[in-house]
């Protein structure tokens, strides 16, 4: 895989790079509540911009059906990549258009633009080879170099992702090259206890990882909603808390075989429970209870783990030579349910060995609830790629980089 240090030292002055990125932000109206996918793609943007590339940035944000819909224009996140990068950044009001090819020929040795959501087109998510085909030949069309530095769509077959990469030369810029290097530390040279912390709504999303993991963690610990499934697995009442009860005999087969692999599966021993979901834009008081995990009413949704749960998780976290952690221990928007999340986030902070917060809602909550990004050893952009690349699967957008 070519990396975009190699693409520099070739010479970019006055060639046209198209830079694929993930500056799918979270967005309250046209606020952005969270920049961190932007400020991550920086690195590659400004270094091309300062050598006098003409850089094409392209992304997708939230899932259009196809078609262009203004509630997920990319026009708040261009304007905050200006802002980052101190410098305009054009804005083409559509993807492959009359607007953005007019934007990219408008642009001078060291300026950058930003073309409109790619999934606008529904040659991005098109199953149909022909369909992206046609697509990526479009794109194609507005660059002469591809960059794929937008991590967080690696396990995505789209068009922008897999088939424009064949089209153009191409390389990985900073942070996907950043991303793969530090995935690679967490299955090729992994230093021991190699811990890891799931939590998340579902525990459906998390199987085939579990399934990977019982072969390579020495711990897992297991939290968020995806937990009451299999405490629902040990016999306990889990009341009207998230539960996947279809799911229930393979994790029970997963527990079974963490035993027999000296595997060990940690499960919450206290939670916080309260008779409905909190109000999380009013933020009103919760006054959550605190029972035993086998202890759950039944007429009661258990939303976060309990104290005794925290301590427990922080100790079994602190000496651990590896953390990956996905996924909050509970409903941390709500500030009555942040503890646990709060808890592992500052246990990572703790320990000695790397540390990997991977994507999703827990680099959101790393972010929300005010923890230094630094304090880490790696804050991933992608959660779903990072749990695919620990499954084992081959990720599209990661082979179309390879030579």
């Amino acid at each position: 895989m070519k990396t975009i240090d190699e693409l520099l030292t070739e010479g970019v002055a006055g060639r046209r790079v198209f830079v694929r990125a993930d500056l799918n932000v979270p967005l309250d109206g046209t606020t952005i509540t969270d920049d961190g996918r932007i400020r991550a793609v920086l690195p590659t943007v400004k270094a091309l911009a300062e050598t006098g590339a003409r850089v094409v940035v392209a992304s997708h944000l939230g899932r259009p059906k196809g078609a262009p819909d203004p509630v997920f224009s990319l026009a708040p996140a261009a304007a905050r990549l200006g802002e980052l990068l101190g410098a305009d950044v054009a804005f083409a009001t559509d993807t492959v258009g009359e607007s953005a090819q007019t934007v990219v020929a408008g642009l001078a040795d060291g300026q950058v633009a930003v073309v409109e959501n790619l999934r606008f087109n529904a040659g991005e998510t098109s199953k149909d080879d022909a369909e992206r085909a046609a697509f990526a030949e479009q794109l194609a069309a507005l660059a002469d170099v591809y960059v794929g530095d937008g991590f967080g769509a690696v396990h995505r077959k789209h068009a922008s992702v897999y088939d424009l990469p064949a089209r153009l030369p191409h390389y990985a810029g900073y942070l996907i090259a950043n991303e793969v290097g530090v995935l690679k530390k967490l299955t090729e040279d992994v230093k021991r206890p190699y811990v890891v912390a799931l939590g998340g709504a579902k525990v459906s999303d998390k199987l085939a990882v579990i399934d990977q993991l019982l072969a390579k963690a020495d711990r897992l610990l297991i939290g968020g909603g995806m937990a009451y499934t299999f405490l629902k697995a040990k016999g306990y009442e889990v009341g009207i808390s998230l539960l996947q009860e279809d799911q229930v005999p393979a994790v029970t087969e997963y527990m079974e075989r963490a035993e027999k692999n000296g595997v060990e599966l940690v499960l919450p021993v206290d939670v916080l429970v309260a008779p409905e979901f909190p109000d999380l834009k009013t933020k009103a008081p919760a006054n959550p209870t605190t029972v035993a995990a086998d202890a759950i009413p039944a007429d009661q949704e258990g939303l976060d783990i309990g104290p005794e749960t925290r301590k427990l998780y922080a100790s079994k976290l602190a000496d651990a030579g590896t953390v990956f952690w996905n996924g909050p221990m509970g409903v941390f928007e709500h500030p009555d349910y942040a503890e646990g999340t709060k808890a592992v986030a500052q246990a990572l902070i703790d320990t000695p060995g790397f540390t990997v917060v991977g994507g999703g809602d827990s680099a959101a909550a790393v972010r929300t609830l005010g923890f230094d990004e630094s304090a880490f050893g790696h804050i991933s952009t992608g959660g779903g790629a990072s749990l695919e690349y620990l499954e084992g699967k081959t990720l599209p957008g990661l082979a179309a980089l390879e030579d």
